[in-house]
């Protein structure tokens, strides 16, 4: 297999004994797609490219803007399956008017690093595990030069805790990997945020134990049905 996403290791545990090898073999088939109908990537494109956006930019308009373009969309309604992706977008990225983007950042100028598609497969126990973070950036906190990322997630009903934990915990590998020479990676900035439950999880949450590590042993099991 190509690759494995977090988004894949979440629906593998997910699984009974049985349902769990033909999934890991589709895998090797590339039968299973990362980002399916209601999971993850496209469907959920609008809701996500609005909220990256708004918080890089750090424009709430944009929001509004996504709102107004989505409202157009739903007006045509194509077919109820798209109008219904329309509709969920929509009431995603209007929850997020009100939401607090600045606790996601540090009280410091941040720079937005160009991330390298060649870095974003991290082999974690013998398997290529996929790290596709929204942003990352630096800043420096008396005369310590740092960085930091957000994973902006999402699927139909959401994430449990411990789920998004794995986000943030392949956010810091991914940062420790390819930036910890020119960089202290600061944990509390390593966040991945659950676009439908608007909750957020950060990796300094798993080093304080307040949530369980799942990677490990979720790989550990995995490995066990190739």
């Amino acid at each position: 297999m190509k690759k494995v996403t977090v988004k894949n290791l979440i629906e593998f545990r997910g699984k009974n004994d049985r349902t769990k090898i033909t999934f890991v073999n589709n895998l090797k088939k590339e039968k299973v797609k990362s980002d399916d109908d209601s999971s993850g990537g496209d469907y959920w494109s609008s809701a996500l490219s609005a909220i990256r956006n708004t918080f890089k930019y750090d424009n709430a308009k944009l929001l509004d803007e996504k709102i107004e373009l989505l409202l157009n969309k739903i007006e045509t309604k194509e077919n109820e399956r798209i109008e219904n992706q329309f509709r969920r977008n929509l009431e995603i990225v209007s929850n997020f008017k009100e939401y607090d983007f600045e606790h996601l950042k540090p009280e410091a100028e941040i720079k937005f690093l160009k991330q390298k598609k060649y870095q974003s497969l991290l082999t974690i126990k013998g398997l290529p595990i996929e790290a596709k973070p929204c942003h990352i950036y630096s800043f420096s906190i008396n005369k310590s030069e740092e960085i930091g990322g957000i994973w902006f997630v999402a699927q139909l009903d959401g994430f449990k805790k411990s789920e998004l934990a794995m986000f943030a915990d392949i956010l810091y590998r991914y940062l420790n990997e390819n930036y910890a020479k020119e960089f202290f990676v600061n944990a509390k900035y390593c966040i991945a945020v659950d676009l439908y439950k608007g909750q957020d999880v950060s990796y300094k949450d798993i080093q304080e134990g307040n949530i369980p590590v799942l990677i490990e042993s979720t790989l550990d099991d995995f490995k066990k049905y190739r």
